[in-house]
């Protein structure tokens, strides 16, 4: 089984105001798309960015055999929103905004607006039998966005207020994610197969990424990773470590590698899981553009600015 989570980049019909101008550039973005996740064959693919759920329907139609889809119901403001491709039936477990029910608003902006829900939905499905329990996410972006749709501050104090909005944001979506995630290992992740998966908009050592993990200890390549302790019922492993070095990045940002797309898995899947990458299995280091913080550059471009992440579970 092939487990995977690859962000689609605004995958909007065209005529809009953020996918591509015309026909032409949607058919070569389609079919960019659709080689990758042909290449890829993954079992059960989370996605992220899809614009238009027409045009998940039309990538799916672009595919061999029959593929499942579920969205979440909860859109950004932009419209996009997560979502699974499947080969197997899928039954949507919870589609869920809501921030715990301890944790503050947080503010998003110098007029001090709040928020208390995350910006998009966090969807959760079964697969099989056994079951097999997959979230997906979107976290808040580190890519800022100032008053008046500015990509750029007009000091440095905006963007440091600006970039510290986005983390308050990030982090408290990690903490309902983490949240979600308890109510799917159910205290029990030595016995369930769960996993945790989507563009984290964070690196694995990142502190936002690191809420989701759960009891500290036992991470995969440390001493304790074979011995079990009282955290496995209830810990999320970041596969990251399995992922070759020369392969470990999902985006590049100013030149700059980053591997912020992750999977994350319970202890049952840890132990079962026998390779893990990103791009293309079997191809390398992933090829992608460089992108700067003006994401509209990319506007109508085929393929995606990030590369698949994936997990191959024995």
């Amino acid at each position: 089984m092939l487990l995977g989570t690859w962000n689609l980049e605004n995958l909007y019909r065209p005529g809009g105001p953020f996918g591509p101008k015309d026909e032409a550039a949607y058919d070569a973005k389609l079919a960019a798309l659709a080689a990758v996740v042909t290449e890829l064959d993954p079992t059960l693919l989370g996605v992220q960015e899809v614009g238009d759920p027409e045009a998940l329907k039309d990538l799916a139609g672009m595919l061999d055999d029959d593929w499942h889809l579920a969205l979440s119901e909860h859109p950004d403001s932009r419209g996009t929103r997560v979502g699974f491709l499947s080969r197997a039936e899928l039954r949507v477990v919870a589609d869920t905004t809501a921030f715990p029910a301890e944790l503050s608003p947080v503010q998003v902006d110098d007029a001090g607006l709040t928020v208390s829900r995350a910006g998009r939905g966090f969807l959760a499905v079964e697969v099989g039998d056994g079951p097999l329990c997959v979230a997906v996410c979107h976290l808040k972006s580190k890519l800022l966005t100032y008053p008046d749709g500015r990509f750029q501050p007009r000091d440095e104090g905006e963007r440091a207020r600006y970039g510290a909005y986005a983390l308050y944001r990030r982090a408290a979506e990690a903490t309902a994610l983490r949240a979600l995630a308890d109510e799917l290992l159910d205290g029990d992740g030595r016995a369930r197969d769960v996993a945790v998966l989507g563009d984290l908009n964070d690196e694995a050592q990142a502190a936002t990424t690191q809420i989701l993990l759960g009891p500290p200890g036992s991470e995969i390549g440390t001493p304790g990773y074979d011995r079990a302790d009282g955290g496995d019922a209830s810990r999320l492993w970041d596969v990251a470590p399995l992922i070759p070095p020369g392969q470990r990045w999902s985006r590049v940002n100013s030149g700059r590698r980053e591997l912020i797309d992750h999977v994350l898995v319970s202890h049952r899947l840890a132990h079962r899981v026998t390779s893990a990458g990103t791009g293309l299995p079997g191809e390398g280091p992933p090829g992608l553009p460089s992108i700067g913080p003006d994401p509209a550059e990319r506007r109508g471009a085929p393929g995606s600015d990030h590369a698949p992440v994936w997990i191959r579970v024995g």
